[in-house]
């Protein structure tokens, strides 16, 4: 699973990183998200899903 950000779209709410915090990370500046990787299997592709559908501004997307 391949992974990809909007951080203009991104408005900080922080629900990626409370689903994923191995994979999601906030801009200590302005709170966006920030992307440790952007390939992700297993357990934790279902958490990044999860994220990906609850985040409030749709900033997330995925690919296989």
């Amino acid at each position: 699973m391949r992974i990809t950000t909007d951080v203009d779209r991104c408005v900080g709410a922080g629900q990626c990183v409370l689903t994923e915090p191995a994979v999601f990370d906030q801009n200590e500046a302005d709170g966006t998200v920030v992307l440790l990787t952007d390939e992700v299997g297993g357990e934790a592709a279902e958490r990044v899903r999860e994220a990906t559908h609850i985040c409030p501004a749709q900033a997330l997307s995925i690919s296989d």
